[in-house]
């Protein structure tokens, strides 16, 4: 872990300004780029824009701005939730900061991650997973929360069981996690969209909305059919897939119910932390600080 920036917040200001300033320093304003030094804000150097004549610092703009809390225990937050999975109860007694704090930043900062963007090379492997996933927290005026019907089977996102598709591109070795309203031909097509090919072969299971594909020729479509006791057949199969949908349930699972309107911004959560995954500390911060910075 790298302790060192968590206990300095000078350092904390140093990594800061590096990533947020990594390709040049810029107005967060009007975008223009005639700035200069201009005095210090606490540990933050602070700027003038020679164009609009305004002054920012390295936090303006940033989800980390507006805050009394020391930038390095935000530092620590978003860390050991995206890394550790550690859950917002836990962190109101690591950092010392009440939970409402740290629920408001935390959202803000999962609500600045890019969403995936998919460019397949092939082949590709699809599958999709329901969560349960309701109305979590009672609305002002409305009736008590909902976390999900207990229903089996299939669901829509309408009926509080959203499907989330899975895409394991084994060309890049890449897999994607990706939220849908529904499962159906129009959500493939549309997730299948962006791909180096014009024809680029797809494993899928026996499911039918992906039976569309057989008949379309910038589709090679192979698939195995579960009912049937089939699993793998040579290079056919979506165990990849399947494997990393046992992963994504894992990840949802400690936050006791999550609200389907908020689903997309957990999933990229988990889509970051299966990025820095294998890396070493301090370039695991540096790179879940680049993608909301």
């Amino acid at each position: 872990m790298p302790i060192k920036t968590f206990v300095s917040e000078r350092r904390a200001a140093n990594l800061l300004a590096q990533i947020r300033w990594r390709d040049g320093v810029y107005c967060p304003r009007c975008r223009g780029e005639s700035v200069i030094r201009y005095g210090s804000y606490r540990v933050f150097q602070r700027y003038l824009c020679k164009d609009c004549d305004r002054t920012f610092n390295d936090q303006t703009g940033t989800v980390f701005e507006h805050s009394a809390i020391a930038l390095r225990k935000w530092f620590l937050a978003v860390y050991t939730y995206i890394r550790f999975n550690t859950s917002l109860r836990q962190l109101d007694v690591e950092i010392d900061v009440s939970y409402k704090t740290i629920y408001r930043r935390v959202q803000r900062f999962l609500r600045a991650l890019d969403a995936p963007r998919p460019h397949l090379e092939g082949p590709v492997e699809i599958d999709e997973f329901y969560v349960k996933a309701g109305l979590k927290g009672r609305e002002r005026d409305g009736w008590s929360r909902s976390r999900g019907l207990s229903t089996r089977g299939r669901g829509t996102y309408t009926a509080d069981k959203p499907p989330v598709f899975i895409l394991a591109d084994r060309g890049t070795g890449k897999q994607y996690v990706i939220p849908a309203k529904a499962a159906n031909e129009s959500t493939i097509r549309l997730l299948l969209a962006d791909r180096k090919q014009e024809s680029i072969t797809v494993y899928t299971d026996g499911f039918r909305a992906y039976d569309p594909l057989n008949e379309d020729d910038a589709f090679d479509r192979e698939y195995v059919v579960h009912g049937d006791g089939e699993y793998v057949d040579g290079d056919v199969h979506v165990n990849t897939c399947e494997s990393h949908a046992s992963l994504a349930r894992r990840w949802l699972s400690p936050h006791r119910g999550v609200s389907k309107d908020r689903l997309t911004p957990y999933l990229r959560a988990f889509q970051l932390r299966r990025e820095v995954f294998r890396k070493p500390g301090q370039q695991a911060l540096k790179t879940i600080l680049e993608t909301a910075l």
